[in-house]
């Protein structure tokens, strides 16, 4: 993405919005909350503040550039919308988040929608549980 998709998407292409923009989509892992971006914007010399972070989050999310997701953790974790659809697994212990996508799973959900009358539009899975480097770790 870059500051032609930001005009597309209704937004001036201003310095904060590119540089979290870029933020994200190199990110690594692809989940990132508010404060996760606004420490890679101080590690690269950035100085945007946090309360612009969560402004430019949320104009983002409006605009369909993200998507926010609220797992377990009880905090918001930010991640491009590459418009492909995809379920989560989390871990509990460290928070850990994995995407995957299984055709066998999204058949069940359309069957079990119809099967109830509804025409399946949109739906979100998260799975919970631990990773195998918390499973190994002893408590």
């Amino acid at each position: 993405m870059d500051s032609q998709e930001l005009k597309r998407a209704g937004l001036k292409a201003t310095l904060p919005r590119l540089r979290i923009l870029e933020i994200l989509e190199r990110a690594d892992p692809r989940h990132m909350t508010a404060e996760d971006v606004y420490k890679a914007l101080l590690d690269h010399g950035e100085d945007v503040g946090l309360a612009t972070i969560y402004r430019v989050l949320t104009q983002f999310e409006a605009a369909g550039l993200v998507s926010r997701h609220n797992f377990e953790s009880g905090q918001a974790v930010f991640e491009i919308n590459r418009g492909r659809h995809h379920d989560h697994i989390v871990c509990m212990q460290c928070g850990k988040v994995e995407e995957f996508v299984d055709e066998v799973i999204e058949q069940h959900q359309r069957d079990i929608a119809g099967r109830y009358g509804f025409e399946l539009i949109e739906h979100s899975l998260v799975l919970y549980g631990k990773c195998r480097q918390c499973a190994s770790r002893k408590n």
